[in-house]
């Protein structure tokens, strides 16, 4: 048998405009003849695998095209290309989730539902038609035939809706001008690279290499309050009623397939909401938000005042803290209390070191070599490597790393290949906004946060259905993986062997220590801004209000001593609000998990043993099991909450 080939893309404009019309035509056509095939199963005499099969086979193929055209969406520097493949998201996307309001289509699963039709299927097998018929059933399949047709029209404008509020960030970015000296503090390359143009002040823009250092250098507070203020009307007005359609249309659907909440609909796939049926999810994502809550207050309460006095050293008059001063203080007060300057710390990370150490430390961690390769991608900034394991390719990767117009303006993981053994190789690509240049520690930590899902696509992607290949577990447990990675970016051994500073030394190690010990100070407030992120993506869903302005400013002042800046309208660029809907807690629930699972590497990072059993208990089978098991399986037990509390705590 022939071995399955990574994608081959365009080389030209021409190309690429037809790959994002070729190719999802492609697929839909061999939807179209599976479909055919299910609806002649009894006739044909299909038995239950046979009819799983192909269920897998038009969800393999309807995955593929749907990532493919995501990722060229949110990637591709033609505008037109762009939207094109926006076109065929919603296209592809619409027919998924028509498939599930299909009886004709159900029926052929429902059948085999019974104790003798799944006799002869093997644990895998039954968890796939497991989740199959949870899906027709959350699909709606059972409902009368005129709700299911309002099930159908809500889907499409949700599809709609959502790649509306996504288009709209990717577009938007804004700019600030200062005076030259309102740039002070921020460090001489940044300054060299923002010359003052002909009007004789400096242009700033929310783009990360911009935002990131001037929030966290500048020492003039008009300048930080003016970068972080555009950055949260980032996509306003254009998102405001956009949300607001889509808040209340997700409502209905939700109420119309039985769910007390959109919020109750999200949690039922998610370890969460395992067990709590179709009214209980939601409850417990409140129920989680109250346990943060409780644990980070007290902290947060304490470090809050060491911030304000701080700020009042610079600003006497000062009444309070706002986002816009929160990493500039807790770097003053890093360098001032531990001897870290931020400025130092990045003069030992330059992006051309960086991206090299990143592949070496999880290609020994994970026994994996990347293998650059020459071939045609959407941009010439994109880097590309085969995943290669003794000799043998597990997946292709592809890192498009900096910012540029239309791109996608945050840092995520994009799958593009389910992998399937024998069939189709694993195929993924991040999309991030990293300096060229020199890196803040923040971006060195991102780069293997986001390297950790890209890392849990590829080596997961060896499944038998492409249900379960590579970051298919449940979605709060699926930052895990990632925020247990961003581990390594902490450790002097790792950082030792990719830093240089300006004289080619390696970062030096007691210079790490006393950066791990000054990020100690300042976790709970983290935790409490990351809480007010939760509560403003679950209460937004569940209340409904009728001011989103109001709402998410009410949230974020309630949950943290940290302020926001009042009038504007974060939401309108909260992007996770589309993917991530109500269950903004995912990564507050993850990290309770991560914080665990470093436990199990007993203290050594890089020992191999421990390396090898993280790999095939957690990373390699994918979605096959579910996450509370491959965690039990990895720890011995199942997860708890001590390692959170202790690491918030700075024990």
């Amino acid at each position: 048998m022939t071995a399955p080939a990574p994608i081959v893309y365009p080389t030209d404009l021409d190309g690429w405009r037809a790959f994002v019309a070729e190719r999802p035509e492609a697929a839909i056509s061999r939807v179209a003849d599976v479909d055919a095939r299910l609806g002649r199963a009894d006739e044909d005499g299909l038995d239950a695998a046979a009819r799983l099969d192909l269920w897998n086979d038009a969800d393999l193929a309807l995955r593929q095209a749907t990532s493919e055209v995501y990722l060229l969406s949110e990637a591709h520097p033609d505008a037109s290309v762009r939207g094109a493949a926006e076109e065929r998201v919603q296209q592809l996307e619409t027919l998924a989730s028509g498939r599930l309001l299909d009886p004709a289509l159900f029926a052929p699963f429902a059948a085999v539902d019974t104790d003798e039709g799944r006799g002869p299927l093997d644990d895998e097998q039954r968890r796939l038609l497991d989740e199959v018929l949870r899906d027709f059933r959350r699909g709606g399949v059972d409902l009368p035939e005129a709700e299911r047709a309002r099930v159908r029209a809500l889907t499409e404008r949700e599809t709609e809706l959502s790649l509306e509020f996504s288009r709209n960030l990717r577009e938007s970015r804004r700019e600030i001008r200062v005076a030259p000296e309102a740039v002070a503090g921020l460090p001489q390359d940044f300054i060299d690279e923002h010359p003052p143009g002909d009007d004789g002040l400096v242009v700033l823009t929310t783009d990360y290499p911009d935002l990131m250092p001037v929030r966290e250098y500048a020492t003039d507070r008009a300048t930080r309050t003016a970068i972080v203020a555009a950055y949260n009307d980032l996509a306003w007005p254009e998102n405001d009623a956009v949300l607001a359609e889509l808040l209340a249309l997700r409502q209905e659907l939700a109420t119309l397939l039985g769910y007390g909440s959109w919020a109750d609909y999200e949690t039922e796939t998610r370890m969460i909401g395992r067990g709590a049926g179709a009214t209980g999810g939601g409850a417990r994502i409140a129920e989680f938000l109250a346990r943060l809550d409780e644990v980070s207050a007290a902290a947060a309460d304490a470090e809050y005042p060491v911030l304000l006095a701080r700020l009042r050293e610079d600003e006497p008059e000062a009444s309070e803290v706002t986002v816009a001063d929160l990493f500039y203080l807790l770097g003053a007060l890093r360098r001032e209390r531990h001897d870290v300057d931020a400025q130092l710390v990045r003069s030992y990370f330059t992006f051309d070191r960086v991206l090299p150490g990143v592949l070496a430390t999880t290609g020994r961690l994970l026994d994996v070599e990347y293998v650059p390769v020459d071939v045609p991608t959407w941009h010439a900034d994109v880097h590309s490597y085969d995943v290669v394991r003794q000799g043998e390719v597990l997946g292709r990767i592809h890192l498009d790393l900096h910012p540029r117009e239309g791109k996608y303006n945050h840092a995520a993981c994009f799958g593009i290949a389910p992998g399937i053994t024998g069939r189709v190789v694993p195929e993924a690509a991040l999309l991030c906004n990293f300096s060229r240049g020199l890196m803040t520690h923040d971006e060195v930590t991102t780069f293997f946060h986001e390297f950790g899902h890209l890392v849990h696509d590829i080596l997961g992607g060896r499944q038998r259905f492409a249900r379960f290949s590579g970051v298919a577990t449940e979605w709060d447990f699926v930052e895990a993986p990632s925020q247990l990675l961003e581990e390594w970016a902490w450790d002097a051994e790792v950082l030792a062997t990719f830093t240089a500073g300006p004289d080619g030394e390696p970062i030096p190690a007691d210079l790490v220590e006393k950066m791990a010990v000054a990020d100690r100070f300042g976790r709970a407030l983290e935790v409490r801004r990351q809480l007010g992120h939760a509560n403003v993506s679950y209460h937004l869903h569940v209340d409904r209000p009728a001011d989103l302005q109001a709402a998410t400013e009410h949230w974020y002042r309630v949950t943290s001593p940290v302020q926001p800046l009042p009038g504007l309208h974060p939401y309108a660029g909260f992007g996770h609000l589309t993917g991530y809907g109500a269950c903004y807690y995912t990564y507050q629930w993850s990290l309770v998990i991560a914080r665990d699972l470093l436990s199990g590497f007993g203290g050594d990072l890089m020992d191999p043993e421990a390396a090898t059993r993280y790999r095939r208990e957690i990373l390699e089978p994918g979605g096959s099991r579910d996450a509370g098991d491959l965690v039990e399986a990895f720890l011995g037990r199942p997860f708890a909450f001590d390692a959170y509390r202790a690491w918030l705590t700075g024990a």
